[in-house]
């Protein structure tokens, strides 16, 4: 048995899961999420808990067991409380701000970089050197601030750039004179 996939998710109060056809619709405070659940994998909705069963102990409806039941805890997890990322910009001069939703930033380029973000997406920049990234749904919260690390990602001689909160980027020695 898989040791998450066993686990029973418990649904909060305010969060409503309902299973339509084939697609798990996780309804919240926040907003609405919907996952589509492989045929093979069985989802059962009960009084407060989801739990989800698989049809053999096959590799791949192992697989598939544990990751439905994440992405079921993620859903519920992101509607109840939401999720946030943090990314650290370095560099002289390099800064950022929210302009009418829109975050620009200066990252060392001759023109600002635009980015506005998708819609269950809040940005905000506690210090000009700072960016956080909101939301309730897990993937797109990750996936923007991917984005957003790409126009500058950190370089591997001065570690100039964007970079998440935490990361450790090693640094290469420059050159040497002789």
């Amino acid at each position: 048995m898989s040791r998450i996939g066993k686990l029973p998710v418990t649904i909060p109060d305010g969060i409503q899961v309902e299973l339509q056809g084939s697609t798990l619709v996780v309804k919240g405070p926040k907003g609405e999420l919907r996952q589509d659940v492989h045929p093979d994998i069985k989802v059962i909705v009960d009084a407060g808990t989801v739990r989800v069963e698989r049809p053999t102990d096959n590799r791949y409806h192992r697989a598939l067991h544990g990751l439905t039941r994440s992405l079921i805890y993620n859903m519920v997890v992101g509607l109840k409380t939401g999720f946030e990322r943090k990314l650290e910009i370095i560099g002289v001069g390099f800064r950022a701000e929210i302009r009418s939703r829109t975050l620009v930033m200066q990252l060392g380029y001759s023109h600002p970089i635009h980015f506005i973000p998708p819609d269950g997406i809040v940005l905000e920049t506690p210090t000009p050197t700072h960016i956080l990234v909101k939301g309730f749904d897990k993937h797109l919260v990750g996936q923007v601030a991917t984005k957003i690390r790409s126009f500058r990602p950190p370089e591997s001689y001065k570690g100039k750039g964007i970079r998440f909160e935490g990361e450790f980027v090693r640094k290469k020695a420059g050159k040497t004179t002789a």
